[in-house]
């Protein structure tokens, strides 16, 4: 199985000083988090972490938590059901013919923080510093609801 992500390519990089492993799967934890609500897992995934998948459902814990803590970091296509990864392929994989027409996720993820940031007078160091909070998970989540929207009426679905 092919993998879509995995934190240690970020923190094992050009990571910043002093932040936490865990943020280099803040990105990745807000999409997986959004598959959980929109039940987009695999079923091998429900089954192996159904105690933290409940957990997250409570807000108990983040998806990047959940990442770093339930899947060593990693997201590949094995935690996803046939929709789920079907999505993920064309949103958030880069250089994909819908990311190209509408926008990728990680496209996403910059310009709404990179927004909110300039909206309140200040600038994320960098990709990194975003917070991994519900409160950004919440904007996120908006996001991706709408691109799902698209993405379904793009691929037929609707």
């Amino acid at each position: 199985m092919a993998k879509y992500d995995d934190a240690s390519w970020h923190y094992g990089g050009d990571f910043p000083e002093g932040l936490s492993e865990n943020n280099g799967a803040t990105h990745t934890g807000m999409f997986l988090n959004w598959c959980i609500s929109k039940g987009l897992i695999s079923e091998d995934l429900k089954e192996d972490a159904e105690e933290e998948i409940g957990k997250i459902k409570r807000r108990e814990i983040t998806g990047a938590e959940f990442v770093m803590d339930c899947m060593d970091g990693k997201f590949s296509e094995s935690d996803l059901n046939p929709m789920g990864n079907a999505f993920a392929q064309d949103y958030y994989k880069d250089e994909t013919d819908f990311g190209n027409r509408f926008s990728s996720f990680a496209d996403d993820y910059v310009n709404l923080f990179d927004t909110k940031a300039e909206e309140n007078d200040y600038e994320y160091e960098t990709f990194y510093h975003i917070e991994d909070t519900y409160e950004n998970y919440d904007l996120m989540k908006q996001v991706i609801d709408h691109r799902f929207e698209e993405w379904k009426e793009y691929k037929g679905l609707n």
